[in-house]
């Protein structure tokens, strides 16, 4: 018998653990309670976004909604109270189909960016709401190049694709060319616009990260109405599309199936990022193997349900170490969908048991989904969208999470050496005392429905031993890395690890 590789017997381990685990017993249902039901209750709700707008300590939620208007409710220690009017956003118009939050100035406010959804296509226009000290928003589009005219808009991500230390944008189309353009001073111009990145497919999901550890941020695409996906390589001086020769293109699509969102997550600890992509029709998840190749794998783990997803979002719920996985999709006819939500449990063995039923408090969206812990109890909560019927809503769901699972997460705020959040795309890795990798998380770059967050990345953990903290920064002199060491999970109850770039490797001590 030809011996097998290392490569070789990992993909066969991993396989074989997620079949072993499809048939073991399934988690049982985690306890959440709805927050402020009646005030999150408004059908039509597309994408939600989460960010401290005003810098006072609580995570804000944005929510585009069908007619236009652009709700920002503004959290109090845990309550919610819609100033969106109040602070010059938008209470009808255009439909606004996805939410992003970046720093595009440099101020140190996270400004706010949405797309209209309308017919004729040429009728369809960007937004950008520039954040002014937190108190109030000024849209301001024209004046610094980002109307992008003609665009049906899904997902934007402010990300720093060439590393000059500036928020630039990839702003992708349902139903035309993808554009990406370069911040210089907070004026924005379109690059590589011959380029394949301008890619001109159907694109729904876009998901930046380094796939192959370079210092580059990449960009894997979803794309709809048959059309193949995408993972354009940042070369530097261009990007090149790697996917099929890497099988991660999906191609043999009917024209009714496509991907639709991306979720990127290190699903099994192993230190590599992997992608699951929430599909109409079969989901995918690829196994990233570590030496820039992917293996699908989501029959095997049990994530390969078929029907109509529409987003993904990765979150350790219960905090025993792994992460797993919301998605969010819908069935029945047009104007007349139902939720059909899904709950994967990450067993820790490769693989993920599907707990949630139709029936559930929690199978409640058809569009946006993002875990945030809103009252930063430890616990990860749930926000989710349902705009496809006559009735539908914004719902946040709290954790209810028991005992000392409760309190036995990181929370780690990632910021650039001016303390502000511009660094999407960083990664964040926790290592035990023997310097064994624990677990991985991104910076979002995007995700959930057309949508991104700014919020710290959080880590649920099996005991409440000290651990490692480890960030790489994209430079253009490479990556840079700053570790933390001696980090007490309980010194950080109730508050952020803030980790800022700096010049070079560091090393310091959590006391």
């Amino acid at each position: 018998m030809q011996r097998l590789n290392k490569r070789t017997w990992k993909i066969a381990s991993l396989l074989l653990a997620g079949l072993m685990a499809n048939s073991a017993q399934a988690a049982t249902q985690p306890a959440f309670t709805a927050v402020q039901r009646e005030t999150f209750a408004v059908p039509g709700s597309l994408s939600n976004a989460w960010a401290d707008f005003d810098k006072d300590g609580d995570l804000d939620l944005a929510v585009s909604l069908k007619g236009g208007e652009v709700r920002l409710y503004r959290n109090d220690n845990g309550v919610f109270t819609n100033i969106g009017a109040a602070v010059g956003l938008p209470t009808t118009g255009k439909e606004v189909r996805g939410l992003s939050w970046g720093d595009f100035n440099g101020d140190g406010y996270l400004d706010l960016l949405g797309g209209s959804n309308v017919m004729p296509v040429d009728q369809n226009r960007s937004f950008v709401w520039k954040n002014e000290g937190g108190k109030r928003f000024v849209e301001v589009a024209a004046e610094i190049g980002l109307t992008i005219p003609g665009r049906i808009s899904r997902q934007a991500n402010w990300v720093d694709y060439d590393n000059d230390g500036q928020v630039d944008l990839y702003a992708s189309n349902r139903a035309g060319p993808n554009q990406l353009f370069h911040n210089q001073g907070g004026v924005f111009s379109q690059v590589f616009a011959q380029a394949g990145i301008t890619d001109g497919r159907p694109t729904v999901g876009s998901c930046w990260f380094d796939y192959n550890r370079d210092g580059k941020l990449d960009l894997f695409l979803a794309n709809q109405s048959g059309a193949t996906d995408a993972l354009w390589r940042n070369d530097g001086a261009g990007f090149t599309d790697v996917a099929p020769s890497l099988g991660l293109a999906a191609p043999g699509r009917k024209p009714e199936e496509g991907g639709v969102g991306c979720a990127i997550g290190d699903y099994d600890n192993d230190g590599d990022f992997d992608i699951f992509v929430a599909v109409y029709g079969a989901n995918l998840l690829y196994h990233n193997n570590g030496d820039g190749s992917f293996t699908e794998v989501g029959k095997a783990a049990g994530v390969d349900d078929a029907g109509h997803a529409v987003a993904a979002s990765w979150g350790d719920y219960d905090n025993d170490g792994y992460l797993d996985l919301f998605v969010t999709g819908y069935e029945g006819e047009g104007g007349k969908q139902t939720p059909l939500d899904l709950l994967y449990h990450n067993n820790g063995k490769g693989g993920f048991d599907q707990i949630l039923t139709r029936d559930s408090l929690l199978n409640a969206g058809d569009h946006g989904v993002e875990w945030v812990d809103y009252d930063r109890d430890g616990a990860l909560d749930l926000s989710v969208m349902r705009g496809y019927s006559p009735v539908g809503g914004h719902f946040l769901f709290h954790n209810d999470l028991a005992g000392p699972a409760k309190g036995r997460s990181l929370s780690v705020l990632v910021l650039d050496a001016r303390g502000r959040y511009t660094r999407a795309g960083a990664e964040v890795r926790l290592y035990d005392r023997a310097g064994k990798v624990l677990a991985s998380r991104l910076v979002s770059t995007g995700g959930g429905y057309n949508a991104q967050s700014a919020a710290p990345v959080h880590f649920g953990l099996k005991s409440f031993d000290r651990v490692t903290v480890e960030v790489s920064f994209m430079t253009n002199d490479g990556v840079k890395k700053k570790t933390v060491r001696n980090v007490d999970l309980k010194m950080f109850s109730r508050k952020a690890l803030v980790i800022r770039e700096d010049g070079g490797s560091k090393q310091t001590s959590a006391r």
